[in-house]
């Protein structure tokens, strides 16, 4: 089971990116998949999740109407549309799946939000 996140980098407040997680090793579309951030210094916190096959989509009340879940099954991917971006979105992002009830995480990717 591998997790893959891309997408990540230095922007302004205000901007947007998309956040990517490249999934392999099981059947991704079986499986509900998560993304969750680690601001410096501080605890990781859980952003956003989506069901399995994708009905159902879940987020943290602080990006709530700005970030955006959503997979293709297709290609094995999770995808995190981040708009409006605040200073205090800066953090590594981490996608995760629980597999056979273990958490798996990715490497994560650095989104950074600064002028």
């Amino acid at each position: 089971v591998q997790l893959v996140e891309s997408g990540g980098g230095l922007v302004q407040p205000g901007g947007s990116l998309r956040l990517s997680c490249a999934a392999s090793g099981f059947t991704f579309s079986s499986y509900g998949m998560n993304w969750y951030r680690q601001p410096p210094g501080k605890e990781r916190e859980l952003v956003a999740t989506i069901s399995s096959p994708g009905g159902s989509k879940n987020y943290a009340d602080s990006v709530k109407g700005r970030f955006t879940i959503s997979r293709d099954n297709a290609k094995n991917t999770v995808y995190l549309q981040m708009n409006s971006l605040k200073p205090e979105d800066t953090a590594v992002y981490y996608c995760q799946v629980i597999f056979r009830f273990v958490a798996v995480w990715g490497q994560g990717t650095l989104v950074t939000v600064s002028s």
